[in-house]
């Protein structure tokens, strides 16, 4: 059974969403997504000053079994990336939801932030 933090928010397409005591918002993959991406080998995280649309593609995750996108749970501007991943982009698949966090955004619509699955939404997805 895959870990479902029940801090996040998340996408169907298996991204979390973690809201920050300054109002950025940290994103990655989940661990359901790591898992069933298998060992990683690439990460490719947005450039900081992006501008982002949630449900838009804007970062890609490669394992030696497939590349997949990675989706946007928000709109928004990147405010930082997780450098870490580049050399190292197993940190995902060890701790899919604190050292594998892959980029934070300032978002420019708050509203989105709240229409993300609840992490007990996202689990009951994940069984059925």
């Amino acid at each position: 059974m895959s870990k479902v933090d029940p801090d996040c928010r998340y996408l169907k397409s298996h991204e979390w969403a973690r809201k920050n005591a300054d109002g950025s918002i940290t994103i990655g993959i989940s661990d359901h997504a790591q898992s069933a991406l298998g060992d990683l080998v690439f990460v490719e995280l947005p450039a900081v000053g992006k501008a982002l649309s949630a449900g838009a593609s804007c970062a890609v995750v490669e394992s030696v079994k497939a590349a997949s996108d990675v989706y946007s749970p928000v709109s928004g501007v990147v405010n930082s990336v997780n450098s870490a991943l580049t050399d190292s982009p197993e940190i995902i698949n060890s701790d899919a939801y604190d050292a594998g966090w892959m980029f934070t955004v300032t978002p420019s619509q708050t509203d989105e932030f709240d229409a993300l699955l609840d992490a007990k939404t996202y689990e009951a997805g994940l069984e059925s």
